[in-house]
């Protein structure tokens, strides 16, 4: 009967050991599959889940704009007064519908190229007006004149066309013509062949972005989706230094397996930089465990503070010798035209930048940069991207229209939040394929683990128990 009873607490022990056993291995087993699985899926190849959502995202995209009213312009002119704004917004757009085109495998150097085009309808449900609502902003085509054709000659002649047009400083637009483009009066009659049509972002519709050349992982899955060229080159030509280099990926994605530590790199047209993210907290998205990275106020830094900026100082006279910051000189990506940016309500720049402007009041929550990447994957399931547009005047002897100003503005005309947040459907495909399988494998892992040490642990005990009672 003693015999019986050890030999079945025995027993009992080993089972324990075994299970224990089991699920110690089943750990650095599954972590194994696991990656082989994310390693397969996440390549940019046909096939692939990554493949698919890349080619056209199933996220709904929205571009929201506020433009700033300016409410003295009259004052500005005359007395150069400080220029009072007041934000209208958000106007709403669809953006980034559009699958991506000419997609083209390179098995030589394993990369796709392909172009992103570019697509906006507007959603009156979202927004607060309609396309045709009118706005006073600053005139585009007088403010960049000037800074073009910086001649006094060539001046006087612009002075006379910009008065025989009947152009000023200012000017009422609509919210179509200035986002997407109008003919000026002043530009119909400069003599030589010049684009009579502007806007802040024409051309858009029927126009692509790229052509991007990315990697597409088979060789090396730490190079998913970085990019390899941008318009068949991987500088841009417009910075000195390593600040003209293409980094990282375009955001949508990442390498898998994204670890907090870790300085996300990725590249943005719309402001023709490569720059980056840090973490800053984990978020639960849709029942997503997510990694919430978001721009850091040293990416905006004069050099005087973070001296790896001092290759985005271009300007010396506005900047103030670089010790301003917070505003990023892009006038060499936009063909001349004096175009700053920076984050709404010039968030994260220093005071002297906004000291010409009132109406603005700046807050991280509504105007910083954010992205949540699902870690594993490295997909970016939810972010929003904000930026502002703005527009450098001086004052100008010869230009009627700009003769009275006595100082330099950087006028704000608009800002932009473009959002995306996985959908429903896809959050829970995504649980089920991804985040509720690992979680699954991780709860079978810590129930063999710990049903096994507490099987093992108590016969062991009842086993030298019985032994000692036998003993005695």
């Amino acid at each position: 009967m003693g015999c019986d009873r050890n030999c079945g607490l025995i027993t009992g022990a080993v089972i324990g050991a075994v299970l224990a056993v089991f699920g110690g291995i089943l750990m650095p087993v599954g972590d194994m599959l696991i990656q082989k699985t994310i390693k397969k899926e996440v390549v940019l190849e046909e096939g692939t889940i990554a493949f698919k959502n890349w080619v056209k995202t199933g996220t709904e995209i929205y571009r929201q704009f506020w433009i700033f009213d300016v409410q003295n312009p009259q004052e500005v002119m005359m007395n150069s007064s400080n220029i009072q704004v007041k934000q209208r917004g958000p106007y709403t757009y669809r953006v980034r519908f559009l699958a991506k085109e000419n997609i083209t495998q390179d098995p030589k150097d394993n990369t796709v190229s392909f172009l992103q085009p570019n697509g906006a309808i507007f959603e009156p449900s979202l927004s607060v007006g309609t396309e045709a609502d009118n706005f006073t902003v600053l005139n585009l085509a007088v403010a960049a004149a000037s800074h073009i054709y910086p001649n006094p000659f060539v001046q006087v002649v612009l002075n006379s066309l910009i008065n025989k047009s009947k152009s000023s400083m200012f000017q009422v637009r609509t919210l179509r013509e200035l986002l997407w483009g109008y003919t000026d009066p002043f530009l119909s009659l400069v003599p030589y062949p010049v684009s009579t049509r502007v806007g802040m972002f024409y051309p858009y519709n029927n126009t692509a972005d790229g052509v991007y050349k990315v990697f597409n992982g088979k060789d090396s899955i730490s190079k998913v989706a970085i990019i390899d060229t941008y318009k068949g080159k991987r500088n841009l030509s417009y910075w000195e230094s390593y600040c003209d280099m293409i980094n990282g990926t375009d955001a949508a994605s990442f390498p898998p397996f994204v670890e907090k530590s870790q300085v996300l790199q990725f590249f943005s047209s719309d402001i023709c930089r490569s720059i980056y993210a840090v973490f800053e907290s984990d978020v639960n998205l849709k029942g997503i465990p997510v990694y919430r990275f978001v721009l850091p106020s040293k990416a905006f830094a004069s050099p005087v503070q973070n001296p790896d900026n001092h290759c985005f100082c271009t300007e010396k006279i506005i900047s103030k010798n670089c010790t301003s910051y917070g505003v990023l000189d892009i006038s060499k990506c936009k063909e001349g035209k004096p175009v700053y940016i920076s984050l709404p309500h010039f968030l994260y720049a220093s005071p002297d930048v906004s000291e010409t402007i009132d109406g603005l009041n700046p807050n991280e929550e509504e105007h910083r940069t954010y992205l949540d990447i699902e870690p594993i994957t490295g997909f970016t399931l939810q972010f929003a991207k904000r930026l502002q547009v703005n527009l450098l005047v001086k004052p100008s002897n010869k230009i009627q229209v700009l003769k009275r100003l006595k100082r330099n503005y950087i006028v704000p005309i608009l800002w932009l939040n473009e959002t995306g947040t996985i959908g429903d459907e896809k959050a829970k495909l995504f649980r089920s394929q991804v985040t509720g399988k690992i979680n699954l494998l991780g709860l079978i892992e810590m129930i063999l683990l710990s049903v096994g040490v507490v099987m093992f642990v108590a016969f062991m005990i009842s086993y030298c128990a019985c032994r000692s009672k036998t003993i005695k």
